[in-house]
């Protein structure tokens, strides 16, 4: 078992950037993959990005591509995410998950995510 918990969130203005941060907990970190979601009200889940177990491979949304990173710290069995020129598009709760893999693969579906955290707000508004 896995528990996650994101930080980092709240009220920026456009152009601006967070760090969100993902501190996870339970079972042996390094070999989970880990993904950042996001869901605006009224839409469905979306993927934002993804790094695999040992962070040799990442994949972000095209959404987001050029502006957001990720990466993670398995000494601090954190995972983060960078947001860069934030628009206000980006407004959403986001969230982080686990799946457990060896793999490089990325995946990048809400369904093969296994443990979430609860989300964190990010808005984004002059």
């Amino acid at each position: 078992q896995v528990q996650l918990a994101e930080s980092g969130g709240g009220l920026v203005q456009p152009g601006g950037s967070l760090r969100l941060s993902c501190a996870a907990s339970g079972r042996t970190f390094s070999t989970y993959a880990m993904g950042w979601f996001r869901q605006a009200p009224g839409k469905e889940r979306e993927f934002v990005a993804a790094i695999n177990w040992s962070g040799s491979n990442t994949y972000i949304a095209d959404s987001v591509k050029g502006r957001f990173t990720i990466s993670r710290d398995a000494t601090k069995n954190t995972s983060y995410l960078q947001m860069n020129s934030l628009k206000p598009e980006d407004t959403a709760v986001y969230y982080c998950a686990a799946r457990p893999t060896a793999l490089t693969t990325i995946r990048i579906s809400v369904t093969d995510y296994n443990y979430w955290g609860q989300g964190t707000q990010v808005t984004v508004s002059s």
